[in-house]
């Protein structure tokens, strides 16, 4: 007797489980794992970076602080400003995993999956913080112009890699063996002024020959380049996620209003079973005191 207590109590808690685990929003968990991956890669990578390029630029291609000292506040803003984007779309994901919660459970409440149930209750729970704005259609805006100013972090974090790039394929073509160890070599240079990020009178502001190889070899070119790579990657990875994102919400929209619909419908239906349940109670009553 114990023996089959244990396997309805096992059954009964493996069917629980597969209750709880309908009622995850999986498409929007997805969208929150790629999200928070894609800002933590841009944020954590870009700001190592930022600060490699101040540290190349200060050591070998402007000396003269005052020539750069514009270039190192700005930097020093990103930083910061990195430091809000990753808290802000730390909340936001929060927020919209949550919304995605409330819309599974919602529907499941409709069709009677979970109204009996623990499970279902604690699923409704994490989503009581998404509850509190009925307006849905406002993360869709929102979301949409997140997706379209991360567009234009994407193609902004494109512009140092190329710089870098460009830096090492010179520096590739000084290690060549049609170059290394002519003259020539000390004519094939990169002048860091043309990118504009830093003023045309910064001195030396142009590298050539073996001291550019050089600075190819140093520890903080070789990280801030596949750094800049990694935080262009994981500015793409957040511009997809927010696309998925966006793709979630526009559905669960939609899927809420058809919700609200049938259950008005239910709603007026049962109200007209009951209304038809009064009136042949009322019919009985009077056929019984007329007989």
């Amino acid at each position: 007797m114990t023996s089959v207590n244990s396997v309805w109590a096992i059954q009964g808690c493996f069917e629980c489980c597969i209750k709880c685990l309908g009622g995850v929003p999986y498409a929007s968990l997805v969208a929150t794992i790629l999200c928070f991956l894609g800002v933590a890669l841009f944020c954590g990578c870009g700001h190592v970076a930022l600060a490699g390029t101040v540290a190349i630029l200060e050591q070998h291609f402007s000396t003269n602080t005052s020539d750069h000292a514009l270039l190192s506040e700005v930097i020093q803003l990103m930083q910061y400003v990195i430091y809000g984007i990753a808290s802000f779309f730390f909340l936001y994901g929060i927020i919209l995993l949550a919304e995605g919660f409330y819309t599974t459970s919602a529907v499941k409440e409709l069709h009677g999956e979970f109204k009996t149930t623990a499970c279902g209750r604690c699923i409704s729970g994490m989503a009581v913080f998404a509850d509190l704005v009925e307006d849905r259609g406002l993360f869709v805006f929102l979301t949409y112009v997140l997706g379209v100013a991360w567009l234009g972090v994407f193609g902004f974090s494109a512009v140092p890699v190329f710089m870098f790039y460009n830096i090492w394929s010179t520096c590739e073509v000084i290690k060549s063996p049609q170059t290394n160890g002519t003259a020539g070599v000390e004519q094939i240079c990169v002048d860091i002024r043309q990118y504009g990020i830093i003023p045309w009178n910064a001195f030396p502001g142009r590298i050539c020959g073996s001291a550019l190889e050089n600075i190819c070899n140093t520890n903080e070119f070789y990280m801030s380049y596949h750094l800049f790579i990694v935080a262009c990657a994981g500015a793409g990875a957040t511009v997809i996620a927010l696309i998925h994102f966006l793709m979630i919400l526009s559905s669960n929209w939609a899927y809420l209003k058809d919700a609200s619909k049938m259950q008005a419908y239910q709603d007026i239906k049962a109200k007209e079973e009951q209304e038809l349940q009064d009136i042949q109670s009322r019919s009985k009553e009077q056929l019984n005191s007329y007989t």
